[in-house]
This record gives structure tokens, sequence and C-alpha cells, in this order.
């Protein structure tokens, strides 16, 4: 069948679909439709080293019965599959269609130079640029450069039985590149990457060749860098960083379905309560043009929102998806968001960081006698029911006396998602942000996280220097 066979198929016959699914009971019944065409290439040494190119369409039904799942999907979408597969997850027969699409919502990527479309020899003349400069900019110490690019189009239709049908057609780019230079026996890594929801347009306002030279400055940085130091800093972060710590540290726990199994250290007790700094807002936000976590619907067909979770210190809310706003009798805040058609929807982050301040970003570090000025987070992980986390350091600085005076490497952040927001006392009026790929329970969507420039009066730094 054809992907317009295959809608029509639902838009017609999903009645019956539904009904079937609910024919033995149950809360919510629901079709996910999903299209994505996609090309994957990797430039290694000089050279395209890995393609991928494809496309891939399913259907998923869910049923929600007594707040528990039943799910399947399938890759062969015709009526008879689909009612088949109905009646397994209900356990019994159809009784005829249901009353159906009543509210319908339809949006689209509205792109410039839409990369679907455009030859393959052009995508790889952007990854030969790239790889050019990091060969520059490195000076004879580059090792390897690696080149990534990916672009998607993905098509969705959600339609269930509280009479919805929402579409969305998501066009997203990404663009990184890795180098790794060597010195003295010794290897280094820098890490750049751009992408979100862009045609090839991306380019034009950011080349692939700024991506490999902030990449390739990073790596060479390195070699210069001392040894970082252990123990209790004050820590200021550059709004360049990217939102690591707003994700990891802090926006996993305000997810409503970690709260409900008792697994997040915001607990319900704690709403309307102080949770972090008077100074601190946090904020998802799905609506935001652009960016690599917004939609125009999630992946149950609810609205994108913006959605305050932490204001001035309190905490107001949680992200929610259907099930979990299910359970606690509220509304979803449009955060159910699924990796495929092969998966389940969760609560899932989009945007996610720490509205700016009134701050000057260069009085908080004049103001620092003595700390850690951190320009771009590396990975970690943290324990959400209490908010430990450790997060490693891709490029950081000593402050001195009000003064950033040299690099530092090897440096791992210790610390505590909610102290840490307690401990900020001082947020920049400036605004930055870095995209990413959000991984929960097996599956990966993508995201964008942002935070102005802040500082931590005290958080515990581990390196190599005592």
């Amino acid at each position: 069948m054809t992907p317009n066979e295959v809608k029509e198929l639902l838009l017609t016959k999903g009645g019956y679909i539904l009904s079937t699914l609910l024919s033995k009971g149950g809360l919510y019944a629901e079709i996910f439709y999903e299209r994505s065409l996609f090309t994957r290439i990797y430039y290694e040494n000089g050279k395209v080293d890995k393609v991928s190119h494809g496309w891939e369409l399913g259907v998923g039904l869910r049923l929600i019965k007594d707040f528990k799942v039943y799910y399947g999907y399938t890759n062969n979408p015709s009526f008879e599959n689909l009612l088949r597969l109905a009646k397994t997850l209900a356990k019994g027969e159809g009784q005829g269609p249901v009353k159906w699409g009543l509210i319908k919502r339809e949006g689209q990527t509205e792109v410039q130079i839409d990369s679907e479309k455009t030859p393959f020899t052009k995508k790889v003349e952007l990854l030969e640029r790239a790889n050019q400069r990091a060969r520059e900019v490195g000076k004879g110490l580059v090792k390897q450069v690696l080149v990534g690019f990916a672009d998607k189009t993905r098509e969705i239709l959600v339609i269930n039985s509280l009479g919805e049908i929402a579409g969305d057609t998501q066009k997203r780019v990404v663009l990184f590149v890795e180098t790794v230079v060597g010195k003295n026996g010794e290897l280094f890594r820098g890490f750049e990457s751009i992408g979100g929801l862009y045609g090839l347009e991306i380019f034009e306002k950011t080349p692939p060749e700024t991506v490999a030279q902030i990449a390739t400055q990073r790596a060479l940085l390195l070699t210069k860098a001392k040894p970082a130091p252990a123990g209790e800093f004050t820590v200021v972060m550059d709004s360049k960083a990217g939102g690591t710590m707003i994700h990891e540290a802090v926006g996993h726990g305000l997810e409503a379905d970690l709260v409900q199994k008792g697994v997040s250290v915001y607990e319900k007790s704690k709403l309307g309560k102080k949770v972090a700094s008077p100074l601190v807002t946090v904020i998802d936000d799905a609506t935001i043009p652009h960016h690599n976590g917004s939609f125009f619907v999630d992946d149950e067909g609810v609205p994108a929102q913006r959605k305050v979770l932490i204001e001035n210190g309190i905490l107001v809310g949680y992200m929610y998806d259907r099930l979990s706003a299910f359970k606690d009798g509220v509304e979803s805040t449009g955060n159910g968001r699924r990796e495929s058609y092969k998966h389940i929807p969760l609560v899932r982050m989009t945007n996610t960081f720490i509205a700016p301040g009134k701050d000057n970003p260069e009085d908080i570090i004049a103001d620092t006698k003595r700390g850690i000025y951190i320009v771009k987070m590396g990975g970690g992980e943290v324990n959400t029911t209490t908010g430990d986390f450790v997060f490693e350091v891709s490029q950081a600085y000593l402050i001195e006396n009000g003064k950033i005076t040299y690099p530092i490497k090897g440096a791992v952040l210790i610390g505590n998602g909610p102290k840490a927001l307690q401990d900020i006392d001082a947020v920049g009026r400036d605004l930055g942000w870095a995209i990413g790929t959000c991984g929960k329970n097996g599956q990966g969507v993508p995201v964008t996280d942002g935070q102005p420039t802040i500082r931590i009066k005290n958080l515990t730094l581990g390196g190599t220097q005592v």
C-alpha cells in the first residue's frame, strides 16, 4: 500500500479499528501512523565512510485500560491486519464505528531548501567543506575528523477515541563534527553540532566550516590545558555550555510519569514550594520556531505548548503525556513523544531551558574571586530519585580574581540538582542553546536544551590535582 492509501484507509476505517480496541472496555484508544524518509552520511578520513538512506512506514495501535497500556504495531497496515491487531489488544470483537474526527489539527515545517529534494552530492559537499576546515585549523595536529550529516522528513497522523485527528510533517537537519588532535603522545577530542527544524538553509546562517572550526579549536585548546584541580568551587556556566545540567539534573525529575512512580526528587508534596533560587525559572517549550525539540503536535496529537515548570524558584507544574494526565486527572501538556511507530509514547522534554535573568554575563565572571568557568558540558548521568549527578566537562577555564586565566582538562562536575538550583546566585541576560537526543526507556527523541550564563555558589569538581 502507498502512504496515501494507508492514510485514506485510516481516515475511512479508523472508527472500526478504534471501536474494536474499546470493545472490551477501556479509557482511551489511539491509532498512530508514521512515515519517515531519512538520509545519514558519515565522512571520515577524507571520504564518505557510511551512508544509510531509506523510508519506513508503519502503524501502532494503543489501548489504555485500567491505566495499563496495551500496544502493538505493524509495518503492513492493511485493514485486516489492523483489525486483527486491535482484536488481540482488546481480547474481543468489534462493535461498529465510534464517533471520531470531530477535532482536526494539522501542521508542517516550512523550509526554504528542502533537504529531501537536494541531490546527494550537494550534501556530501557540506561534509567535505567541514573536513577541509577542520584540517586547516588543526595545523598538522589533526589525527582524525568525523563529520556526520542527517536529515529526516517525518509525517505522523494520530486518530483517537476522543474524536481527534491530528497530523504533522516535521523536517529536521543535523550536522556534527568531531575532531581528534594529537600532541606529545596524547589525543584530544573536540565536538560541535547544529540542527533543528530546518532545510539546508541552516548552513547559510551557520556554515559547516564554522561548526568544524569550533570543534577543532576545542580539541586544540586541550593541548594547552592544565590538569583540572579537585575540590569545592564556585562554578560559572556560560550560555554556550548547553543545557546538560538543566536537562539531566532537573528536567527528567519534572516528568510526571517519574513523579507518579516515586522516582523523582520533585515529588508532589513540593508543588507550590521553593525548590530553586528565586532567580530561577525553568520552562519547557515545544513552540519555539526551528528548535530541535519543536513540533506542531506531539506524538499523541496534542498541540505543542509552553510549560512553566519552576517559576521564580517555586515548583508550579510537571510535564504530562496522556497516560500520566489521565492518572492525575489533568490535561496533557503535549509532552507525549515516541521514537517511532514501534514505540509507546512517554513523557519527554522538548526544548527545556532556564529563562534569562538580568545580570551582565561579564559582570558575573568579574564578581567571581576564584572559580571554574565552563564553556561546554559533556555527557553525564543523574539519579532522578535523589537528584545526584556526575557530568563531564568538555571545555573549561580557571577564574582567578575575576579574570579567566588558563584552560583546564579532565574535569568532572559532581553535585545535586535541587541543591545546585538553590545555589544559583546570578543569572545572565543571555541565552544559549544546544541540540541533542534524549534517551529514556531505550527510546531517543530530538531535543534542545538551553540556559543563560549562571553562577552556582558551590559544586564539587573532580580533577587530577588537589
